[in-house]
Parts: C-alpha cells; structure tokens; sequence
C-alpha cells in the first residue's frame, strides 16, 4: 500500500473542461515528489485535491490507506507566499496552527524554537514578519506547515519570488529538514532545475493529467555542487524534452 495514492482522480469547475482529468500517482513514505508543469497545466488544483481542500468529482484520494476528506493536521501546506500574520511574532506564526487547536504549552514552544533553530533563524522568534527578509519570512512558513510534524507537507511554489541565492538555501533547509522528520513531500514547482534538485520523483503534468513520470537517480544527501556535474544536468535535460515534446 501506497503512502498516499491519487487514483483517477478527475476535477472540473463550473463551465469548464476537467483541470485535473484522471489522475493516478503514488508516493511512498518519506518520498518528495515534484509536480512540475508549465502554468495553468492543473498543479495547483492537484496539489488542493491532495490536501483535502478540494474534493474530486471522481476518483479516490488515500492518505494511508484512509480516504482523504478533509485538511487536517496530517497534512501541512505552504503556499506561494508565506502568509504570515503581521501582528505575530516568528514564533506565534509558527506556533498558529497549534494555537488553532489549543492553547500552547512550553513544549509547543520548545519545539517551535527548535524548528527555527534548524532553519537558521532562531534570532528571529520575537521579531515580526516586517522585521524579516522575504527569505526568512519562508523559513518561519516552512517552520509553521510542520511544527504539528504531519506525515505528509504539500508546498505550492513556495521558493518562486525569492533570489536565486535565497532559493538554494530553502532548498536546502527543506531536503534536510524533511528528512530528519521523515516527512513525505508534494512539492509543485515548474522550474526544471528545482524539481530535479528536490525531487525523488518528477510527476510532468500537461493538461490536467500526468504525462511523464521520472526517477531522479541522484546521488544522497544533495548539495549545491551537485548542479554542476553531468548527472544532474542530464537529468534536466531529460525533462526538458519530455515537456517540450508534450507542449508540441
């Protein structure tokens, strides 16, 4: 049994042709799987239905064997920006979904500072969201999406507005972070170096469906100087000709 399976999952909004036309993927625990696509290919729609937002029309979504109803917290989610509330400090932001649910215990604290303190930006608990970088805004997100340590975290482009710098080291901070919580990851993207870079898996969506699956054989753990050796760039030139033959 699959970790979460999507099978034949179909999705259409009113007036429309399905933006998610029978879609079936699997991951495995622990996996990340980049979902990558040109705009309006139906990622964001997929990435929703995965986390219960969204309920497909047909089709079955299982998460752990269970069928997937609604959000909870066995799922995080971060979004494209990160979407901090302005009156909270890092911490607090983090710590919101807990507070969503009850009130916090030194504990929740304790794991919250220990979370930002993985992610570098420990110094920046008591600061507010206008105190911080874009980059570090993403970080206190990253922290808050798995402070209720979720089995699986689904990210929606997450990275897209950051500098090319900042961009690498969350891409960093999510490969080891998720790794030292076990935490199966969704990622959307459609930046080819970054799905191949992330992802254990590339699933190439093209027209509401799934048009490529790809295994990335690269080597473990994944560091920046990886980008520069054949391996790597034979891998996103692989993807690349897959999405342009289907773009054809």
């Amino acid at each position: 049994m699959a970790f979460l399976e999507i099978d034949n999952v179909v999705f259409t909004y009113p007036g429309r042709a399905p933006v998610v036309d029978g879609v079936d993927w699997h991951m495995q625990a622990g996996e990340i799987h980049c979902l990558l696509g040109r705009s309006g290919c139906g990622k964001t729609t997929l990435l929703k239905l995965a986390a219960g937002l969204l309920a497909p029309q047909s089709g079955h979504i299982r998460l752990r064997g269970g069928e997937l109803v609604a959000p909870g917290p066995h799922v995080g989610f971060m979004f494209q920006s990160p979407t901090l509330l302005d009156w909270h400090t890092g911490i607090d932001n983090v710590l919101l979904p807990v507070s969503l649910q009850r009130r916090p215990v030194p504990q929740d604290a304790a794991q919250a500072m220990q979370l930002l303190e993985q992610l570098g930006i420990a110094e920046l608990a008591q600061r507010y969201p206008r105190e911080m970088s874009g980059g570090q805004q993403s970080r206190v997100a990253l922290a808050r999406a798995l402070i209720l340590e979720p089995p699986l975290l689904l990210l929606d482009e997450p990275f897209a507005a950051l500098d090319a710098i900042t961009r690498a080291e969350l891409q960093d901070d999510l490969l080891q972070t998720c790794h030292e919580h076990g935490t199966t990851v969704l990622f959307v993207t459609h930046d080819i170096n970054e799905a191949v870079y992330l992802g254990d898996r590339i699933a190439l969506m093209h027209g509401g469906r799934i048009v490529d699956d790809i295994e990335v054989a690269l080597p473990e753990p994944r560091t920046q100087m990886l980008r520069h050796g054949a391996a790597f760039n034979g891998v996103c030139a692989r993807v690349r000709a897959s999405m342009d033959r289907v773009a054809a």
